[in-house]
């Protein structure tokens, strides 16, 4: 081979290219950004749109129906469905995997910019879920200071600092009181005036301003002229004039109170079992996580040490730190590929028992690992679970070129050839077994670009960095092996490289040879230390080279019998493994977990708060548990810039010892369960954190149109459900209607007021909720002005009824009760919908059985249900995905067999010797199976992948024999 005598000719330049590749990747590891899963882009976008103090029903009639019309169809979009809430429509559109969801995202916000919204309507935002949405810090402060104080400095201090820092994307401030100004009028005292609340509104705005007035000359003077007019504190707002009544001028304070009070509380935060504020720090998209969390826990540092006195003696936590898992994570890989590459070498030593040659050997390992990471920092791959995990995969592969190409070499110099010619003889001669068997386990990662889902996404980077290593690995044992073997297993004489190479060798030649002194002496010490070991590898190694020519002959004598057993014992474990479970992704283990809780529809804030605080108290004491961290009235469901709020929701983060294993989880989560079912008219559901877009394990869905119906069959489903084992936490979305206070207009009453429902509307909505009318500016800081109704006046049913409802010009005051009638209904508290049809789903979470099972169990529980006409029953969920990935993996398996054999049958020129050694493929798979039922292990698209990796790697063994034996031949 002409590279083989390049490599043995130019020894100086060979070692200078492995310098350069050292050199490239040094360089290259220092700037590899450190995550702790790829790159993933989810092809999902969710659609939010805020339309305050509307019913689900009006939500879904005049926001998500005319959404979901229109995005329905942008390209690509594979599923569209809806949920409609009290004063919020969520319109998800799922996409195919591989959709641009940049240029998915245009298209979208040009099919909205088409939709005719109601006027209080919000603008609709984009949420593309994504795994980086999610905070990587979550920072409490609590205790000390009062709560208005603590979101104070968290505002104006804290935010403010970490925003300014590099790779901080947005910092958001949670829980405490928010500082606001309330005018609370009375509105009988205003309609007996006949001036109206908005009057108030807009008198207060427009006092409230700083003017300028131009300029004005006097002589050689110029001065700037401005209007100073606003408000400095509460008591310049009381003053102020809202109206003329003859003689008479009515002011503020003579219908109402002006009080410094804070912002009405959608969010409580608690942790530790007392009230505090979060911060929230997200990161920009390509920023390296560990680096942004370490700058962010140095600056909270200098913080805490310059503005110590601000805090008091309020206490900082930091709840949650991605990087914490992420660097333990990566760490171990690091160290599992770290072992593994140490087992390798003590391996070869104990093979060869020359210290020399497992050296030469080893050097593969660092060097294709090195070179692995520059090809990682040219092709944007960052060091993560998977890439690394790909890594620590090929370090037992690096070495195999190698040892066949040194073997091979050695075996000449047995035979008396000088060591320049045997190390071009040796490798030359297995050079094309060893670049097929490589280019065989190479080409197993070609179908992962076929495999649909996130298991396609998610291992991309592993199929990269095990591809490099094993290029770079090759490139290591056709180039650096021989030189090293010329030099090291007897060095080369200025006869067999004469002239001015000769002096260029003669330098590294006596160097090598001070090194090879060296590892003798090593060698020495490290066969003392191993003789114990030595003797055990000997007697194993002893008895199996003495059994195996027996056994073999056996076989050769009797091939019907062993192709037999062969085929009946792939034929048994292939039946057997019909027992193993299946899922999607096994979860990980993080020593922390969520548990999403719900009260009925309708309770308030205050009445969670108090729900919560008592499930606090007892959780926060159970065994291995360090931190309880609560947010009450949202629940985090897609992603930390879009949390669903709902007063009657909490979520609670709980975070256990370090060192805590997936058993003390299961054990910790248990512990909590039994807490939770003591509390009445709870919902409640756990989950891991996750890092992917994955619904619910088991979602049943039932789509129709009339709710009635709908919820009646979801009930029916959701009890049978819960008969089934293993599955726990079922809930149906139908559950728990929303109380709504419907007000119905007598439309002729109305129209004699002279005034319409939309002024009513608005006065109901400016009593109860109030109008934001101006700011008040103190010290760089905006404080809303909020006018409503004094709290009296808003405390019942009964006070809405007495609103005064007549415009000023009407004779005689009108209350809302003369002109419609007020009842309370409950409503349904959300309404979803699927492919423009409503559904209700119900949910599922699974403790001790897999997904595949437990969903064979669904659909026989489920079977031969009496549908009415229009309706129907599918089970969606993870089993949707599952099956997808599923079924793109086999298709990649089988195309991974077809073109390890197109690279053998190239090899060999033969259509029969690469069949031979297909043989190798299922007696490899059988193995694994074994494994898996050995160690009670599921089937995931974890393990799909390493069965097509299994395919190019369990070959390799064999086309070296069979070259070999051809040769021979």
């Amino acid at each position: 081979m002409k590279l083989v005598d390049f490599s043995t000719s130019r020894r100086v330049t060979v070692a200078m290219i492995m310098v350069a590749i050292g050199a490239f990747g040094m360089v290259g590891f220092s700037r590899l950004s450190v995550n702790l899963l790829p790159d993933m882009t989810y092809p999902t976008i969710t659609i939010r749109t805020e339309y305050p103090g509307t019913a689900p029903a009006e939500v879904e009639r005049l926001i998500s129906e005319p959404i979901e019309g229109l995005v329905g169809v942008v390209s690509n979009v594979v599923r569209v469905s809806s949920v409609s809430r009290p004063g919020m429509s969520d319109v998800i559109v799922e996409f195919g995997w591989g959709t641009d969801m940049d240029f998915a995202s245009l298209d979208v916000r040009e099919k909205l910019d088409l939709v005719e919204l109601p006027r209080d309507a919000g603008k609709s935002i984009l949420l593309r879920f994504d795994p980086s949405l999610d905070p990587i810090l979550r920072i409490a402060l609590y205790g000390g200071s009062s709560l208005m104080e603590l979101r104070r400095v968290a505002e104006d201090r804290i935010r403010l600092d970490f925003e300014s820092l590099e790779g901080v994307a947005a910092v958001r401030v949670k829980g405490g009181l928010e500082e606001e100004i309330h005018v609370e009028v009375e509105t009988h005292r205003l309609a007996t005036l006949g001036i109206p609340i908005s009057q108030v509104t807009q008198r207060l705005a427009a006092e409230n301003v700083n003017l300028t007035g131009g300029l004005l000359k006097d002589g050689e003077a110029e001065f700037l002229v401005r209007t100073l007019n606003e408000f400095t504190n509460t008591q310049d707002m009381e003053q102020i004039v809202i109206a003329q009544i003859g003689a008479a001028a009515v002011k503020l304070s003579d219908v109402g109170r002006v009080t410094r009070g804070y912002v009405e509380r959608d969010v409580v935060t608690r942790i530790n079992g007392r009230e505090g504020v979060e911060i929230a720090v997200f990161k920009e998209g390509d920023a390296n996580t560990v680096d942004v969390s370490a700058t962010v826990r140095e600056r909270l540092g200098e913080f805490q040490a310059r503005f110590g006195d601000l805090l008091g003696d309020a206490e900082v936590e930091i709840v949650v730190d991605q990087a914490t898992f992420i660097q333990q994570s990566v760490n171990e890989v690091l160290t599992t590929a770290l072992i593994g590459g140490v087992l390798a070498i003590i391996i070869l030593f104990l093979f060869l028992r020359d210290i020399k040659s497992t050296v030469i050997i080893g050097l593969s390992i660092p060097i294709s690992v090195v070179a692995t990471f520059f090809l990682m920092f040219a092709t944007d791959v960052s060091l993560n679970i998977m890439s690394l995990g790909g890594l620590a995969l090929g370090i037992g592969m690096l070495v195999d070129s190698s040892i066949v190409v040194l073997e091979n070499v050695q075996r000449y110099r047995d035979d008396g050839d000088r060591p320049l010619a045997a190390a071009r003889k040796g490798t030359s001669e297995v050079g094309k077994a060893v670049i097929a068997a490589t280019m065989t386990t190479i080409c197993v990662f070609v179908p992962i670009v076929f495999v649909e889902g996130v298991a396609g996404q998610l291992f991309r980077d592993q199929a990269l960095t095990v591809t490099y290593s094993l290029v770079a690995a090759l490139v290591v044992a056709l180039m650096l092996i021989p030189m090293l073997s010329s030099l090291s297993l007897g060095a080369a004489t200025e006869q067999e490289s004469g002239g001015a190479e000769g002096v260029a060798v003669r330098g590294p030649a006596m160097l090598l040879r001070l090194v090879s002194a060296l590892f003798r002496s090593c060698g020495k010490i490290l066969s003392l230390l191993l003789t114990p070991l030595y003797w055990l590898f000997d007697a194993i190694y002893g008895t199996t080279v003495k059994l195996y020519p027996r056994v073999l002959g056996w076989c050769l004598g009797h091939r019907v019998y062993t192709l037999a057993g062969f085929v009946a014992l792939s034929a048994a474990v292939l039946l057997q493994s019909r027992t193993l479970g299946v899922e999607l992704i096994p979860e990980m283990s993080q020593g922390e977990f969520l548990v999403d809780l719900e009260w009925p529809a309708g309770t308030p804030l205050e009445v969670t708060t108090e729900h919560v605080a008592r499930i606090d108290s007892r959780v926060k004491d159970l065994p291995g548990i360090i931190t309880t961290f609560s947010q009450i009235g949202a629940s985090g469901q897609t992603g930390g810039f879009a949390d669903e709020k709902k007063e009657n929701l909490a979520q609670m983060f709980v975070r256990l010892t370090a060192g805590s294993s997936r058993i003390d989880e299961e054990r910790t989560m248990e512990g909590v369960r039994h807490v939770l079912v003591d509390e009445p008219d709870l919902d409640f559901r756990f989950s891991r954190p996750s890092y992917f877009s994955f619904r619910t394990p088991i979602e049943v869905e039932v789509t129709g149109y009339r709710l009635e119906t709908l919820t009646t069959i979801a009930a029916n489903i959701a009890q049978r459900l819960r008969a089934i084992p293993g599955l726990v936490d079922v809930k149906s979305s139908a559950e728990g209607g929303q109380p709504e206070m419907q007000v119905v207009f007598d439309r002729d009453r109305v129209a004699e007021l002279g005034t319409t429902i939309q002024a009513i509307g608005d006065l109901l909505r400016n009593k109860l909720q109030g109008d934001v009318s101006t700011e008040l500016i103190r010290q760089d800081r905006h404080i809303d002005v909020r006018v409503r109704a004094v709290e009296s006046e808003r405390r019942s049913v009964d006070d809405l009824r007495e609103l005064i409802v007549s415009p000023p010009s009407y004779p005689v005051p009108v209350s809302l009760d003369a002109v419609a009638d007020v009842v309370i209904v409950e409503g349904p508290a959300e309404i979803r919908r699927l492919d423009q049809e409503r559904v209700v789903v119900i949910t599922a979470n699974l403790t001790g059985r897999d997904l595949g099972s437990a969903v064979a169990d669904i659909q026989a529980a489920t079977a031969g249900m009496p549908l009415p006409d229009g309706f129907s029953i599918n089970i969606g969920g993870q089993n949707e995905e599952m099956e997808r990935s599923f079924e793109s993996m086999r298709f990649a398996m089988l195309l991974a067999v077809f073109l390890v054999y197109l690279v053998m049958a190239s090899q060999f020129e033969s259509l029969l010797h690469p069949l031979v050694i297909m043989f190798t493929i299922p007696l490899g798979m059988v193995g694994s199976i074994l494994a898996l039922l050995a160690l009670d292990e599921t089937v995931s698209v974890v393990v799909l992948i390493g069965l097509i990796m299994l395919a190019g790697i369990v070959v390799n063994n064999a086309i070296v024999l069979v070259d070999y034996v051809n040769m021979l031949r």
